[in-house]
């Protein structure tokens, strides 16, 4: 049970806890332990699951980010499992000190550290380099996977506000050398799977390549999400979504530099400590020989990638 929020990374106002869960409704009579107790159960009972001892505090940010819905709190613990078996080319097994190194000079990108009024975490994203290719995109997609089980155990938010700052950057050469498959795979793995709410998507640019940009992402994100973006020419746009105290000292705010938020980012999830962590829920997979099929076709068949190849038998 989640108590006091602490964390090296991120911040949270002093009654965050209180009002994230009483929008969901679970801040009184017992509501949340008698939800996590649930879940407990239930996972102890599904005979797929090769782990079980799930943290108490894991499984509350689960209900959050499920919105208070048992039943959809099961389906995004089975849904992670199961994608952790199916997509392991997005979880290393190891990861030393310098690993992300070289997408330094290309991307800076990191969660913010203070929420917004709503209790929203923000996000970063800027393209420094046009200079990149498939083995740079894959590397980073491996990075906000491990950012994602970061803050599955550490953060606690009412949504997400996601900027993509593509001002130094040719869009064109993003949207020729991202694959709509694999950045699909791995959107539907942040939302379906980790359970991240994204309330709004940002991009900033003055290109005129800024349609483009906005055709490429529909075909990735699903109608809702698309629906939720909106595009800046400039910083004062932004300002009027995301608080300009938040940000970084270069976007106006009053937050440290973005490479230094990038950078402290990347020496976090690079510890010893976060690492032996990562690896340990990496075994949060299932054993597909335990599972009824038609349940895997059911709930699976559909969802983006070649998952159809996987054998349940």
């Amino acid at each position: 049970m989640v108590s006091v929020l602490q964390d090296g990374l991120l911040q949270f106002h002093p009654d965050t806890l209180e009002q994230v869960r009483r929008e969901l409704n679970l801040d009184k009579n017992g509501r949340m332990d008698d939800a996590v107790n649930l879940l407990e159960e239930w996972v102890k009972k599904q005979q797929h699951f090769v782990k079980k001892d799930f943290s108490r505090a894991y499984l509350e940010r689960t209900l959050i980010s499920a919105k208070g819905m048992v039943e959809r709190a099961k389906q995004r613990i089975d849904k992670l499992c199961t994608f952790k078996t199916l997509l392991p080319e997005y979880y290393p097994r190891s990861v030393s000190k310098g690993h992300f190194d070289s997408l330094k000079p290309i991307v800076q990108y990191a969660l913010l550290p203070r929420l917004t009024k709503e209790h929203y975490r923000a996000s970063l994203f800027n393209v420094k380099s046009d200079d990149y290719n498939s083995e740079h995109i894959h590397l980073f997609y491996k990075y906000v996977v491990m950012i994602c089980e970061y803050i599955k155990i550490n953060d606690y938010n009412n949504g997400f506000v996601v900027t993509l700052d593509f001002r130094d950057a040719n869009i064109l050469t993003f949207v020729t050398k991202c694959t709509p498959m694999d950045l699909r795979q791995v959107i539907t793995l942040m939302t379906e799977g980790y359970g991240i709410r994204i309330k709004q998507i940002h991009l900033i640019t003055e290109s005129k390549m800024l349609d483009t940009l906005v055709s490429f992402l529909k075909q990735v994100l699903s109608t809702k999400l698309a629906g939720r973006i909106h595009m800046h020419k400039n910083l004062d746009t932004l300002y009027e979504f995301v608080p300009k105290d938040i940000l970084p000292v270069e976007y106006g705010g009053t937050e440290k530099p973005l490479q230094v938020l990038s950078d402290q980012w990347r020496e976090t999830l690079t510890s010893q400590e976060f690492m032996e962590y990562f690896v340990e829920m990496n075994d949060a997979k299932t054993d597909e020989s335990c599972r009824q099929s038609d349940k895997f076709t059911e709930q699976y068949i559909g969802m983006p990638g070649s998952f159809r190849a996987l054998s349940v038998d």
